[in-house]
């Protein structure tokens, strides 16, 4: 109402107090020239609106931010300990990221060296991979084939063959994955063939459904203690939250 007091001088209607203004009790008349008085104050002023957006996109942030907080907690069990997401970085470490990735998200590829840095550069961050592939038959295809890397051969397997698919350029083939796993030293054929491994589709099933209940619809998506970051981050602001973090924590 403060913004609107012109409009109300010009109306004889400021000594009317806001908690009391009622609209409706004025003639049509009245309301006609009310509203061409705001009309033109706004025109007048059109920074009132932009500042009006800011604050309206401030409150929408924050609520997102409030609202993304209680889906990570009620999740939590879910997102840090489900038995079989495969762990990086430092286990023991103060900060845990959680990564929903897909081999085919070119923001996830992106992404992909700079969260490396973030971890090896820092030394304290426990990593956890969830497998989301949602971008087609492709991204299907590879987090299978990453998922029997590590049932067939273990845990160090899955993360050397994890980052080769993030650099993979050749299409995700049965044969193109097998060779690949040959020349690492793996059993290609064997990885090939536990991809159809009812557990492979468990895990991405539950990742999918996890992902749901947190409301993520693309990759990649970063869960850092209660923090959702929905997409790509840079690795300097991803720096900036670990050390607020820690700060918050000390």
């Amino acid at each position: 109402m403060i913004r609107f007091a012109p409009a109300l001088l010009a109306l004889g209607l400021a000594a009317t107090p806001a908690t009391a203004f009622d609209i409706s009790a004025m003639t049509d008349d009245e309301r006609s020239a009310f509203r061409d008085e705001i009309r033109g104050y706004l025109l007048e002023n059109p920074e009132v609106l932009m500042e009006a957006i800011d604050v309206l996109e401030r409150r929408q942030a924050a609520d997102a931010v409030a609202s993304d907080k209680t889906l990570v907690t009620t999740n939590m069990e879910s997102i840090v300990n489900d038995g079989y997401s495969h762990v990086g970085g430092n286990p023991d470490g103060d900060i845990t990221l959680v990564e929903f990735v897909d081999y085919r998200c070119g923001y996830c590829r992106k992404a992909f060296p700079e969260v490396n840095q973030l971890i090896d550069a820092d030394g304290n961050i426990k990593m956890i991979y969830k497998e989301f592939p949602i971008l087609g038959p492709d991204s299907l295809t590879s987090s299978q084939f990453a998922i029997a890397t590590q049932l067939v051969e273990g845990e160090e397997a899955y993360a050397e063959v994890h980052d080769a698919l993030m650099t993979l350029r050749a299409n995700p083939t049965e044969e193109v994955l097998a060779r690949m796993a040959d020349d690492m030293g793996y059993d290609g054929p064997a990885i090939v063939a536990k991809m159809s491994d009812p557990e492979v589709e468990r895990r991405i099933s539950e990742n999918r459904d996890l992902a749901n209940r947190l409301q993520i619809t693309g990759t990649p998506t970063f869960v850092m203690e209660d923090q959702m970051l929905r997409g790509y981050v840079p690795l300097n602001a991803m720096q900036e939250i670990v050390e607020e973090l820690r700060q918050s924590k000390s």
